[in-house]
């Protein structure tokens, strides 16, 4: 069903990303892979998924903060592939302070790659997509795209523009073939999530364990972090056309966190 088609997943070298690119791959898509990293590492990520599925796979360093490097990527896919069919948005960064502490310059990173890079794929996606009268857009957003925790301001506020964003997107390009979705994760234990353990802790003077414990998982009735595998798998599914008539949606994925 996606075999033959193309796919830009951003922030994928590692965690969320490179599950949502590994699943797609074994679907048959062609895969441009996003991130930061050891390049040996990455390289080695990259033939082991195109070996693996008998598929293409580009690699793309773009910086999801930088617009000139966003456009350099879907570029780059235009060439390569004759354009993008499927665009996971799920480049991301965190940082955790109280609001009146939270540097100014966190915020303006946070806003740039967890939001505005999103902004700037989906337009220079679309036209393609519009041409094909096909395309699927999954924003990885988050359960903070639909509630809130302290002390994460600039990550909050991000999360809640990508649902607005899904949900604008969607309208417009409803009647040309294409979907815009939303997934909301909760939390799930990938580097991201690690690195706020230590910062969580000591904005509420608290130990890693308890944050794990009370702060992370506390609000997951299920306690147990979200897996990478269901993650991907809702994305494979939102991209066939038995979800064609699912778009506009914030889909959480987070162990019944926000039926509180």
């Amino acid at each position: 069903m996606l075999s033959g088609k193309s796919a830009i997943i951003t922030g994928s070298t590692s965690g969320i990303g490179l599950g949502i690119a590994r699943g797609l791959a074994a679907s048959g898509v062609n895969i441009v892979l996003n991130g930061f990293g050891d390049a040996n590492e990455i390289e080695a990520i990259r033939r082991e998924i195109a070996d693996s599925h008998q598929v293409r796979v580009l690699y793309s360093g773009a910086n999801m903060a930088d617009g000139n490097d966003i456009a350099a990527m879907m570029a780059q896919a235009a060439q390569e592939f004759g354009g993008v069919d499927i665009l996971v948005n799920n480049a991301g960064i965190q940082y955790v302070a109280p609001l009146e502490e939270f540097p100014v310059e966190k915020w303006d990173a946070i806003v740039a790659i967890n939001l505005s890079s999103a902004f700037h794929t989906t337009r220079l996606a679309i036209p393609h997509m519009k041409a094909k009268s096909w395309g699927r857009i999954v924003n990885i957003a988050s359960a903070h795209a639909l509630v809130a925790s302290p002390f994460k301001s600039a990550y909050v506020a991000a999360k809640h523009g990508i649902a607005g964003l899904t949900k604008t997107a969607a309208l417009e390009a409803a009647e040309h073939g294409i979907t815009v979705n939303a997934v909301c994760p909760g939390y799930v234990m990938t580097p991201l999530v690690e690195k706020q353990i230590p910062e969580q802790a000591k904005a509420r003077g608290i130990t890693e364990k308890q944050v794990i414990s009370d702060v992370l998982l506390a609000a997951q009735p299920t306690k147990r972090f979200v897996t990478v595998e269901e993650l991907s798998s809702v994305v494979n599914f939102l991209c066939t056309d038995h979800a064609r008539s699912i778009t506009g949606v914030t889909l959480p994925v987070d162990g019944g966190w926000t039926a509180h």
